[in-house]
């Protein structure tokens, strides 16, 4: 039973701990300045509202794409740098894969 209740404490203790990101959004092209800067808005505040931090955001502005996406043959990239929890990058995934604005994405997690 102590080994159990041992394993527990460290799977808790590992949770807690924040770790490193890299997520890459593809935005539809036809989104307007506004519209963009609301939707990555909403992500960050998403990463930052459960406790995660954003250490850089670049913007790579309007890029063509290598096969068309939702008829779309270019997007809008931007890659983020941000550190959260293991659980909250699984609940970032399903609602980007929901979000209309955003054709594509990538999270990654960085090796430390």
């Amino acid at each position: 039973m102590a080994k159990s209740k041992i394993k527990k404490e460290e799977v808790a203790a590992e949770e807690k701990q924040l770790r490193d990101y890299e997520l890459v959004l593809v935005v539809s092209p036809e989104v307007g300045e506004d519209a963009l800067e609301a939707t990555l808005n909403n992500v960050n505040q998403f990463i930052t509202g459960k406790g995660g931090v954003i250490a850089e955001e670049k913007r790579w502005g309007k890029r063509k794409l290598a096969y068309s996406i939702r008829r779309h043959l270019e997007g809008n990239y931007v890659l983020t740098q941000c550190k959260m929890r293991p659980t909250w990058a699984k609940e970032l995934d399903a609602n980007l894969n929901i979000s209309e604005e955003i054709l594509r994405h990538l999270l990654l997690k960085v090796s430390s």
